[in-house]
């Protein structure tokens, strides 16, 4: 994961940057700089790269994440401009996500079946891993307000709105010495995501905020009536591509 992050920072940065100098050309019959055509049905951030640091909210007593939590999602955003100086808009698209959440809550399953929920002292078990995964198709919904213009490629940025999730796949895994304990399918995990975004920056680099709406979990902790809910919320940068 943490490869995969840097890879694709390197890389749309440097993407980034290219695409939002002036569009310019030379024309050597004449000696000088020609701009091309400025287009004033122009249209911003359509494709986006962003990852960040998974936290985990309204978490039972006990629980604590340990290690490295991340998240990469990407993705593309239909921009629609309402007003004539085309600052000002909605955008909606579709997207991908993934996210890694290092903790102490063990996920497994009795014989008939039953989810356990079990928080994990590292003091008394050697244990090597304990994390789950979710992987989800996302569509976000945003509210959009920035200081472009057709030729200003470096401009502030606000945008607002919701990220509707669904998560194809869920697992869960736990190791120690001689024993490893998968989780793939569980009836108490909220498949369906619903959750309020909220970027903000300058230029290349965007910080941006992720509240779950819902928790991830309908359960309850094995020896005790208390709720394994977990809201995530997610802290990170963005990067948008035209």
């Amino acid at each position: 994961m943490k490869h995969i992050i840097l890879i694709l920072l390197t890389s749309i940065s440097f993407v980034s940057l290219r695409a939002q100098e002036s569009p310019e050309r030379y024309d050597s019959r004449f000696d000088s700089i020609q701009k091309t055509t400025v287009d004033s049905l122009y249209l911003e951030d359509q494709f986006y790269v962003g990852f960040g640091f998974n936290l985990l909210l309204d978490k039972p007593e006990g629980f604590s994440q340990n290690g490295f939590s991340g998240g990469l999602h990407l993705g593309y955003i239909r921009d629609i401009p309402i007003n004539k100086r085309r600052n000002f808009g909605f955008g909606i698209g579709v997207g991908w996500s993934i996210n890694t959440y290092n903790q102490n809550l063990f996920i497994g399953e009795k014989e008939t079946e039953q989810t356990i929920f079990n928080v994990v002292d590292r003091g008394d078990l050697d244990v090597n891993t304990n994390r789950f995964s979710t992987y989800l198709i996302e569509a976000p919904l945003e509210l959009r307000w920035r200081t472009s213009t057709a030729t200003d490629y470096k401009f502030w940025r606000i945008y607002a709105g919701v990220r509707l999730g669904y998560i194809y796949h869920f697992k869960s895994k736990f190791e120690q010495p001689n024993n490893a304990v998968n989780q793939t399918q569980l009836d108490e995990l909220n498949r369906f995501r619903v959750a309020g975004t909220f970027t903000f920056g300058y230029n290349v680099f965007n910080f941006s905020f992720y509240y779950s709406l819902n928790p991830l979990f309908d359960g309850t902790l094995e020896d005790e009536n208390t709720p394994v809910n977990l809201v995530p919320l997610k802290i990170g940068l963005m990067f948008y591509i035209l």
